[in-house]
């Protein structure tokens, strides 16, 4: 079997070079009218045009990758919205969007988030999974991704290790990709440091993320690119994997129905040159973000191909 385009991401990001992930899809898919509480996958089969588009944009501002819209598409998560059963379809239909719009040179990462089940030891009641729960969904949803052509595993936003763990060695299962994986941090200001919900610090993921099999790892969502630099540079400083961020555009506000994030495009990409400079080899964002956010933070990227 010819080995996944995807490996070539991990290649070169071991080399220096600095690639670019895409930006927010949440936000893209509520502007675009997607309902509070509606299943952002199921736009795979009802609006795959605006889905495309917002792939197309992000190829457009300077992504050298983007993911697939299925960051729910576990069948865990999608039971919440009672279509399970489609759980292969949706996550077929997510991956040949991207696919459909990808340029030359350029790659589809296959997104994988959190469940919403706490992992047994944490949690009680019916909204649990155990670790064999866990590999099954997300072996479930790596397949179709990779039936639909993904060339790279996302795994991201996980808030507790045993997910994902679960999570990777899944995706590791399914086929023969790459696998990166992120975590989110809260920042804690009582203490000025970042923690995962399970109470793991940037060294100890990165160690339990590579760990697992992870290809690249890092961090995504969470305050902003200001906590995404101390998060890189604490990884960094015990492992030469390649390292990914792509945080949230700041905090968000809500006025009313309305909710925007702390920083435009421009505010954003001012703090890259020193995530960069703290050892991180992908960069994006995630939240509140858009095309021109990825724009101005694929120029510093570029200007910047090779470590200092």
């Amino acid at each position: 079997m010819a080995r996944s385009r995807g490996w070539e991401i991990v290649e070169r990001a071991k080399t220096g070079e600095r690639l670019v992930f895409d930006g927010g899809y949440g936000t893209a898919l509520f502007a675009a009218g997607l309902s509070n509480g509606g299943c952002p996958e199921l736009w795979n089969d009802t609006h795959a045009d605006i889905v495309r588009g917002i792939h197309h944009g992000y190829f457009k501002a300077g992504s050298d990758f983007v993911e697939t819209n299925t960051f729910g598409g576990t069948r865990l998560k999608l039971n919440e919205y009672k279509i399970g059963d489609r759980t292969r379809e949706l996550n077929d239909k997510g991956a040949r969007l991207a696919r459909s719009v990808c340029p030359p040179g350029g790659f589809v990462a296959g997104s994988i988030g959190p469940t919403s089940c706490l992992p047994v030891d944490y949690g009680v009641g019916d909204n649990v999974a155990t670790d064999d729960e866990y590999f099954a969904t997300f072996k479930e949803q790596a397949e179709a991704l990779a039936e639909g052509g993904v060339d790279i595993f996302a795994v991201e936003t996980m808030m507790f290790p045993q997910e994902a763990i679960g999570a990777i060695k899944a995706c590791k299962a399914a086929a023969g990709l790459p696998v990166m994986a992120t975590m989110f941090f809260q920042y804690e200001e009582i203490h000025d440091r970042d923690r995962t919900m399970w109470g793991e610090s940037p060294a100890e993921v990165a160690r339990t993320l590579l760990d697992a099999g992870a290809d690249i790892v890092g961090m995504n969502c969470g305050r902003g690119p200001d906590r995404a630099i101390v998060i890189i540079r604490e990884m960094r400083a015990v492992t030469d994997a390649p390292l990914i961020a792509y945080p949230n555009a700041g905090l968000p506000i809500t006025k009313g129905d309305t909710t925007t994030y702390e920083l435009g495009p421009e505010a954003m990409a001012k703090d890259y040159p020193a995530l960069l400079d703290a050892g991180c080899n992908i960069v994006g964002a995630c939240c509140g973000s858009g095309p021109e956010h990825i724009r101005l933070i694929a120029e510093v990227a570029r200007s910047r191909r090779s470590p200092p």
